[in-house]
């Protein structure tokens, strides 16, 4: 199994309490654990590349079907 099937295994086990909580926010899991739950996707990424850089780590929006991008897709912290 991938680490990212292991994350998103880990989603899927904690998915029914997260939606009953949390619909709308945004979750971090990184090594089969739930890291943080943020308000906006930006501030889970920021956090997601300052602590564990290019992963791999899941960003999932609580509640929302998953969204398939690129493997070239990648997300920049910019600085300014």
């Amino acid at each position: 199994m991938t680490e990212l099937a292991k994350e998103i295994k880990t989603y899927e086990k904690m998915q029914q309490e997260l939606e009953a909580k949390h619909t709308g926010k945004w979750v971090l899991i990184y090594n089969e654990k739930l890291i943080n739950i943020h308000d906006s996707f930006e501030a889970t990424a920021e956090e997601a590349v300052r602590r564990f850089g290019s992963g791999p780590y899941l960003i999932r929006q609580i509640g929302v079907p998953p969204m398939v991008l690129p493997a070239s897709v990648m997300y920049r912290v910019g600085h300014a």
